[in-house]
């Protein structure tokens, strides 16, 4: 029967042992360390997470009644204080690690402050982090607004840092959308969109930019990509011809590869994975209901956690949130047969989240 741990944090030796005895041990069970972040990340053994998922308390906003983060008096403090941990959690990340973080913004006389970006710059400039991805939470519903005098508000930041730009984990396959199918009309491979190779052919015989011989290469490219799409290695392709298209992004040969290969060979694909497409980086996420959020008053919801883990926590892998709250990323974590950690200050939210985690195990 799998354990859930808790561990009140009051020595370095109780923490690393605590840690280290929860890493060796089997299933997915949570293990919660209580305590202030920056003294518990402090205690835990270098390189040693996979992982990290978190929101730190919005500053100025919300007293979760146990103190720390987020009651400093300035935003400079807050931003300060947020970053001392980041620095923290570099130290505890794995090198081919990954750190997600979610943070809402906030108001000071009527000035949105820019606290993400703050922040963000402060970790890539002064501590050496890498911001592979911005994405933007659409909450969808965003909550009640009187101001008469701005937009509602209703997205957050969330941002993916690694330690390294290159080597770290990344699963990109775990969260593809699914893939419309192809179809045979008439004996021919038609794709989901419509492509069968019929108006390029066409366009081909007829472009006047093309060399014979470069129309001569191109029919056989074109030939080559139907029967990939036929055998199912490709979902779908979009065929650019000197002439006919233009080339994506930019028709500078310096700026785009695409631009350089489309002058040097007349053509060139753009493929489409026959896994489905990448998710991009605006999530539309309801936030978790009002019913569910007991004594703490801001859980993030649990779909916000998925795809980080998914894609950067490897099977064997331990994730880590600084700030459990009531366990969200845990219990993700659980659910997706990931080991990890919460630190969390407040007794009674660390109670909350074993109790939330409970009925897993």
């Amino acid at each position: 029967m799998q354990i859930m741990r808790t561990c009140n944090a009051g020595s370095n030796t109780l923490v690393t042992t605590s840690f280290e005895q929860y890493r060796d041990e089997e299933g997915f069970a949570p293990l919660f360390l209580c305590g202030d972040s920056l003294t518990v990340l402090s205690e835990m053994p270098d390189a040693s997470i996979d992982c990290v998922m978190t929101s730190p308390p919005y500053w100025n906003q919300r007293d979760y009644g146990a103190g720390g983060i987020g009651l400093e008096p300035t935003w400079q403090e807050y931003v300060a204080n947020l970053v001392a941990i980041c620095s923290e959690l570099k130290r505890v990340l794995k090198p081919r690690g990954s750190f997600w973080l979610n943070i809402g913004d906030a108001y000071e006389g009527k000035n949105l402050l820019g606290l993400p970006w703050r922040v963000a710059f402060a970790l890539t400039d002064g501590q050496g982090w890498t911001l592979r991805n911005s994405v933007i939470w659409n909450k969808v519903k965003g909550g009640m607004d009187n101001s008469i005098d701005k937009l509602r508000n209703v997205h957050e930041n969330i941002f993916h840092f690694v330690k390294n730009p290159k080597g770290y984990f990344y699963n990109v396959s775990a969260v593809r959308r699914q893939p419309r199918t192809s179809k045979v009309v008439n004996d021919r491979v038609v794709s989901a969109t419509g492509v069968s190779g019929v108006r390029y052919r066409r366009q081909i015989e007829l472009a006047t930019a093309l060399l014979p011989e470069e129309k001569r290469q191109a029919m056989a490219a074109l030939e080559s990509m139907l029967q990939e799409m036929q055998s199912g290695k490709l979902a779908d392709f979009r065929m650019i011809i000197r002439g006919v298209q233009r080339a994506t992004h930019s028709d500078s040969e310096r700026m785009s590869g695409r631009a350089r290969e489309l002058n040097e060979k007349g053509f060139y694909f753009l493929k489409y994975h026959p896994d489905g497409s990448k998710m991009g980086d605006v999530w539309d996420i309801i936030p978790e209901d009002t019913q569910r959020r007991n004594s703490h008053f801001a859980p993030y919801p649990e779909d916000l956690c998925k795809l980080p883990i998914l894609t950067t926590c490897p099977e064997s892998g331990i994730v880590l949130d600084p700030f459990a709250g009531t366990g969200t990323t845990n219990l993700v974590a659980f659910n997706l047969s990931r080991k990890s950690v919460g630190i969390e200050i407040g007794e009674e939210h660390v109670g909350n989240a074993r109790e939330r985690c409970r009925f897993l195990l």
